[in-house]
């Protein structure tokens, strides 16, 4: 039987685009048949950048061109933008499946359950993409996602607090404005694909939403209190609102938690990193 993490990590090292969505409908097909184990000789590897092709150019997130929904180009350019989002959501969800260990079942069915959906979720953007006449790649785009992993990669608690409840759920406040704008210009195609991916994406943050609260009841940590503490800790600047109340709070979030995102000011990261495994009962 093969290794559940070995499989995971070719699927996040490969390059090459098909075979990349391809491998992430394979592995999760296999690990509900019950053919891939989670035995693990050695810890995982570490990996600095993850399996992606040689185009999009990769930027820092203020030199990516902004351009309006006015033009077919400008179009293009947001749905480029979105699909980069879900090929880095991808490559995020084998990310925790191969790097964390010794965890539930259930945390690797769940981020399985991920990685096979944002795999969708790109392929429908870039169908569209194509119909607009162009394809993943040919915009500029940059990495912020993957940046944040990197950071977050000695500690799944501080992962799912952060890439799933502050990156990916930022999705969740902007989706519904994006799916009015383009309606205004006439896109239901885009619109039809922007509603299955928010559908969706509720139940991704919901997903790390779970999984965070476990490790702070794992540790005998307050969640929302070590929520705030752990963005203040990463995030150097205000963290950009409106929030969507009642989409955040089908994904986990809590009334508190969204105050505080409301009122934070973050002005400085901390120098060091907080220790959150003091209290761990694993």
């Amino acid at each position: 039987m093969k290794s559940l993490f070995e499989t995971a990590e070719h699927c996040l090292i490969t390059c090459e685009i098909e075979e990349k969505l391809h491998l992430a409908e394979q592995t999760a097909q296999a690990w509900r048949d019950g053919l891939l184990s989670l035995d693990c000789k050695d810890g995982p590897e570490p990996i600095g950048e993850p399996g992606h092709p040689a185009r999009p150019v990769l930027v820092a997130p203020d030199k990516v061109p902004k351009r309006g929904l006015g033009t077919k180009a400008g179009l293009a350019a947001l749905v480029h933008a979105m699909a980069h989002i879900e090929f880095n959501a991808v490559n995020l969800a084998w990310d925790a499946v191969y790097r964390f260990r010794d965890l539930p079942e259930q945390f690797y069915s769940d981020w399985i359950k991920v990685a096979e959906e944002e795999a969708y979720h790109f392929q429908l953007l870039r169908t569209r993409l194509n119909e607009l006449g162009t394809d993943y790649g040919e915009f500029t785009a940059h990495n912020g996602l993957w940046d944040m992993a990197k950071r977050t990669a000695f500690d799944p608690m501080v992962r799912m607090a952060l890439v799933p409840r502050v990156l990916e759920a930022r999705g969740l406040d902007v989706t519904p404005g994006i799916i009015k704008r383009l309606r205004q210009v006439g896109d239901e195609k885009t619109v039809a694909v922007l509603e299955i991916i928010l559908h969706d994406e509720v139940e991704h943050v919901a997903i790390g939403s779970r999984w965070f609260k476990y490790f702070c009841q794992q540790r005998e940590l307050d969640s929302e209190q070590t929520f705030r503490e752990l963005i203040s800790q990463y995030f150097t600047r205000r963290i950009s609102g409106p929030f969507d109340y009642a989409a955040r709070q089908k994904a986990g979030f809590t009334i508190t938690e969204l105050k505080a995102l409301e009122c934070m000011e973050i002005s400085t990261a901390h120098s060091g990193k907080l220790d959150y495994s003091r209290r761990s009962k694993r």
